[in-house]
């Protein structure tokens, strides 16, 4: 690692002494806007220090396929390209690649035309750049740290221009034809090819915060500004003995489009390629750089990364609408539940005085029934295990997110999170699996125990398995190594499943649930049932409450992951998967309640589709996502967007639908304790 990036930027903070009260005040309040990764130690720097900017990947929202930097024939002289800069497991699964770049400035000198480089290209190598251009790939630089950005502003609603980033630049444009109403032309209706253009000078703004009573010079920002500029020059130049130096220093290296005393001029004719050109093609390299004192400070450096140039009050107050709107539909069922179930029990007692002929009559009749295992019940114990293993790993990910130790300058800290967890809950799915299944009266505690250890994660291994495959084919950095993968393979198999095993073993050992009512020995027939409590509607419909109250924050979601966009508003996060697993909650109580009060006691599998089906929407919306917001050019990408948008429902559909049954079993559990039965 560089000298100019600290290690404890590249690792976790260690000891976390934190009351649970003030977690989750943080988790609700100032964690919706304070972020930072605690236990980081800023870098101080002196005048004169050198400084090497990094180059993490290539990324574009058209293909969603990452590439290593130099996949393009840049400048690399002096760098070793089989050296790269040691990743955590979240930056490898993501397709990032650190090398480090010729690009180096001195810290407090501003430095105008430096000549980087100087290639000549063949018609492959501009093909290749063509078509880079053409997908909108952009460049991501690093320097202590922070990633490149070109400065975007924008005015709120109070009038006041708000500076934000737009992270990394585009390698160029394509100058398209537009037709009398503004609309681009499409390709196939073009009488001549589109004029594709090469960003081969950058202009750096380095801002920095110096505080002389308390610390040195710290970096608080990395801005670029890209411009296409077709270089020229007279005499002979040495290209080897200018590189890294300014045009005309000393009297060489002389350009006619800039030089140490003039910058490049706006005007200048821009780098144009030729793709269907057979000539080589000569394009000279070069960067500007100027530093800029700041009164931002260290500690909020990252804040202009993070302002959001999108509807902001839009996202706020959608967000507190849905939070309004759930709180009183909850608070509505409940007064429903409580008011009718209070009547249903002082029916029931009245009837114990009444003569012994009178039938019984709504979901008190069913209760020789109602407790009766499912078909299938253990596929239910094992989805609702895995369900479980899922909603606890969230949960812990959550807490630690909305503390801050996974922001976004702690690269890859998510997804690593995320995985970790999940493989080190596996208990929590084995006992909750092993539990229900003894309750079902299963006996076969082990096979039950693997099948969850297996079934969600062998589903979702072999996905990614197809899509790395698809990847790799692309020859795309976002392709896993196979150590990475046989790493992987390990935590599942050699963690994950021996954890879940343990737990099925302590949760088998334990005894079996018992009910409050008894089962009788042959099952009751289900009367013809009204319309309205027909299974599919209440499922279909079932779903609709939960996915609309989080439905605001999903488009959030889906942007920060497929249009690479920083997410860090992990308190509301926080608040509207709450509000979530609430409403499915509620909702499944309700609709098994309606369905006992028709004498249908068949409520387990249904209880948990009910609250899953919300996943089927999440789909449905991913996909329409995917239509109105991405623009596709490889059919890959589309692959790998339905590959990944399937795995995320999916883990929603187990989260939901084991809240919902396990709650919609603590109710059944407590109504049909609180009535006698004879």
């Amino acid at each position: 690692q560089a000298d100019w990036m600290p290690r404890s930027t590249r690792s976790p903070p260690r000891g976390m002494t934190v009351p649970v009260l003030a977690a989750l005040v943080a988790c609700v309040l100032p964690a919706a806007m304070g972020f930072y990764l605690p236990g980081v130690a800023p870098t101080d720097y002196t005048k004169g220090t050198q400084l090497h900017a990094k180059v993490e990947a290539l990324t574009s929202v058209r293909t969603q396929l990452p590439y290593e930097y130099y996949i393009l024939p840049f400048c690399h002289q002096g760098i070793n390209m089989d050296t790269q800069e040691a990743l955590n497991l979240g930056e490898v699964l993501r397709g990032s690649r650190i090398y480090d770049t010729p690009y180096s400035f001195k810290l407090g000198l501003d430095e105008t035309c430096k000549i980087l480089c100087r290639r000549k290209y063949d018609q492959q190598d501009i093909q290749a750049f063509a078509l880079m251009i053409e997908e909108e790939y952009r460049s991501h630089f690093l320097l202590d740290n922070l990633p490149i950005a070109m400065s975007v502003f924008h005015e709120n609603d109070d009038g006041e221009t708000i500076k934000a980033y737009e992270t990394g630049y585009p390698l160029g444009f394509v100058n398209s034809p537009v037709d009398e109403e503004g609309e681009e032309i499409p390709k196939d209706r073009l009488k001549e090819p589109a004029k594709i253009f090469l960003f081969n000078h950058l202009r750096f703004t380095i801002l920095y915060h110096e505080d002389p009573n308390r610390h040195g010079i710290r970096i608080v920002g990395f801005e670029v500004e890209p411009f296409s500029v077709k270089h020229s020059y007279i005499n002979q130049v040495d290209w080897k003995e200018c590189l890294n130096r300014m045009a005309g220093q000393g009297g060489k290296c002389n350009l006619n489009t800039c030089s140490k005393e003039q910058e490049v001029n706006l005007s200048a004719e821009p780098m144009m390629l030729h793709p269907a050109k057979t000539e080589p093609t000569e394009v000279v390299w070069t960067y500007d750089v100027t530093y800029k004192p700041s009164a931002v400070k260290w500690s909020t450096r990252w804040d202009a990364y993070l302002q959001s140039a999108d509807d902001a009050q839009v996202h706020w107050f959608s967000i507190l609408n849905s939070f309004m709107i759930v709180l009183f539909l909850s608070g509505l069922v409940a007064m429903i539940m409580v008011r009718t179930l209070r009547r249903d029990f002082q029916r029931y007692e009245q009837q114990d005085f009444l003569e012994e002929g009178q039938e019984e009559t709504g979901w008190k009749l069913v209760h020789g029934d109602v407790f009766r295992p499912p078909a299938m019940a253990g596929w239910l114990s094992v989805l609702t295990g895995t369900g479980v293993q899922l909603a606890v790993s969230s949960f812990i990910l959550m807490v630690f997110a909305c503390l801050g130790f996974l922001s976004p300058a702690n690269r890859g800290a998510l997804m690593q999170a995320a995985l970790f967890l999940f493989v080190f809950m596996g208990m929590f799915g084995g006992y909750t699996s092993a539990r229900l299944f003894r309750m079902f009266k299963g006996n076969r505690w082990k096979s039950n125990g693997l099948w969850t250890a297996m079934l969600f994660p062998g589903v979702c291994f072999a996905i990614f398995f197809v899509l790395n495959l698809l990847i790799w084919g692309q020859k795309s950095s976002g392709a896993v190594p196979f150590g990475t993968l046989f790493a992987l393979l390990c935590m599942w198999l050699g963690i994950s499943t021996p954890l879940v095993l343990l737990g099925a073993y302590f949760g088998f050992r334990k005894q079996p649930v018992e009910h409050p009512v008894r089962t009788n020995q042959i099952p009751r027939q289900v009367p013809v049932t009204p319309w309205f409590v027909n299974g599919a509607l209440n499922v279909m419909v079932g779903g609709v409450l939960p996915f609309g109250a989080v439905f605001v924050e999903v488009f959030y979601v889906l942007s920060s992951i497929w249009l690479h966009q920083f997410y860090y508003l992990f308190g509301f996060l926080f608040l509207v998967l709450a509000i979530l697993l609430l409403t499915c909650a509620e909702i499944t109580v309700v609709m098994c309640y309606f369905q006992l009060c028709c004498e249908d006691y068949h409520w387990w599998w249904r209880s948990f589709l009910t609250s899953g089906s919300s996943s089927f929407y999440l789909f449905l919306y991913s996909i329409y996502y995917a239509f109105s917001k991405l623009q596709m050019a490889r059919s890959v990408a589309f692959a790998l967007y339905m590959g990944y948008m399937l795995i995320i429902s999916t883990s929603f559909f187990l989260i939901t639908g084991s809240v919902g049954f396990l709650c919609t079993l603590f109710f059944v559990r407590k109504i049909y304790a609180a009535i006698k039965i004879d």
